[in-house]
C-alpha cells in the first residue's frame, strides 16, 4: 500500500466508527462500485510495485497498461459512487449522471496528477506544459477534492441522523486528535525531504 493511500485507509476506518450504522447500508448499496474499486485500485498498485522487477521492455509495458487501466477505473468508479451517494442509495448505479460524475473526476485526477508529475520530474517532455508550482499543485488538488466534499455537504444531514453516541464519539476524538498533530508533522517532513528534486520512487 502507498503512503497516501494509508490516509484514505484511515480515514475511511474513522468515518465508518464514527456513523457505524452506515457501513452496512453503504458497503450493500455500493457493493458493485466498491468491489470494482477494490479491483482497479489493487490493479494499479500491482502496476506500481511490479514495473520495476524486471529490465524488460514488454514487462513494463504490460505493467504500464495495469497503472493506467487501474488509475483510470479507480478515478472513475470513485466518481460514481459519490454521484450514487448523492443521489441516494436506492438510486440505480448506473446511470448517465453517475458515469458522467466519474468521467469529471477522472479528468480532475488526471489534470492534478499532470500537475503533480511536472513538480516531481522537472523537464520531462510529457508534463513539459505543466509549471512547476505549488499554487498549481494546490489548486489542482482543491479541484480534485470538490466532488467528494460537495458529496458530503448532500448527505450531511444523513450522517448526523447515523452518527454514533455521544461516548462513542468522545472516545474515538481522545483517541484520534491527538495523532492528529504527530500525521501532519510526518507528512510534512516526508514532503519537504523528498519533494527537493525529481526522485520518482517507481519509475
Amino acid at each position: 500500500m502507498l503512503a497516501g493511500e494509508v490516509w484514505l485507509v484511515a480515514l475511511v476506518g474513522v468515518l465508518f466508527g464514527a456513523f457505524s450504522t452506515l457501513e452496512g447500508e453503504v458497503l450493500s448499496g455500493l457493493y458493485p462500485l466498491v468491489v470494482a474499486l477494490l479491483l482497479t485500485w489493487i490493479t494499479r498498485d500491482a502496476g506500481l510495485w511490479f514495473r520495476r522487477r524486471a529490465d524488460g521492455a514488454a514487462w513494463r509495458r504490460v505493467w504500464d497498461g495495469a497503472i493506467s487501466l487501474g488509475s483510470a477505473g479507480l478515478a472513475l468508479t470513485w466518481g460514481m459512487s459519490l454521484v450514487a451517494l448523492a443521489r441516494g442509495l436506492s438510486a440505480p448505479l448506473l446511470t448517465l449522471e453517475g458515469v458522467g460524475g466519474g468521467i469529471v473526476v477522472a479528468l480532475a485526477f488526471c489534470l492534478h496528477g499532470w500537475t503533480f508529475a511536472a513538480w516531481r520530474l522537472p523537464g520531462d517532455p510529457v508534463v513539459r506544459g505543466a509549471r512547476r508550482t505549488g499554487r498549481g499543485l494546490a489548486l489542482t488538488a482543491l479541484a480534485a477534492a470538490i466532488p467528494a466534499g460537495l458529496t458530503v455537504a448532500v448527505v450531511a444531514s444523513a450522517l448526523i441522523e447515523h452518527a454514533a453516541p455521544p461516548e462513542t464519539l468522545t472516545t474515538m476524538g481522545a483517541i484520534v486528535l491527538p495523532c492528529v498533530p504527530i500525521l501532519i508533522g510526518a507528512q510534512a517532513w516526508v514532503w519537504r525531504t523528498f519533494s527537493r528534486g525529481p526522485l520518482p520512487t517507481f519509475f
